[in-house]
């Protein structure tokens, strides 16, 4: 569970970090008469395929019974309809 914890921190990692690559791109290439190098795309890329390999280790880990959904207490989040106990 805690290894887990780590794997879908780092992974979010990745992606801010990919994200911050892709503006950094975005802000400096085609200036000053330089051609544009493609940057940007490759870190979105990268960034979207990062977020696909996410949900897919998320998906197994479910599956597999590594980690188990919790949900909301009924309880707690029930809306009340007026006119209804």
């Amino acid at each position: 569970m805690r290894v887990m914890k780590y794997f879908v921190a780092l992974v979010f990692l990745g992606i801010f970090a990919s994200l911050g690559f892709a503006l950094y791109f975005m802000l400096k290439d085609g200036r000053n008469g330089r051609a544009k190098s493609g940057g940007m795309a490759r870190a979105l890329t990268f960034r979207i395929g990062l977020s696909v390999f996410l949900f897919l280790c998320m998906l197994l880990a479910w599956k597999l019974g590594y980690i188990q959904p919790t949900g909301l207490p009924l309880g707690k989040w029930m809306v009340l309809v007026p006119g209804e106990p």
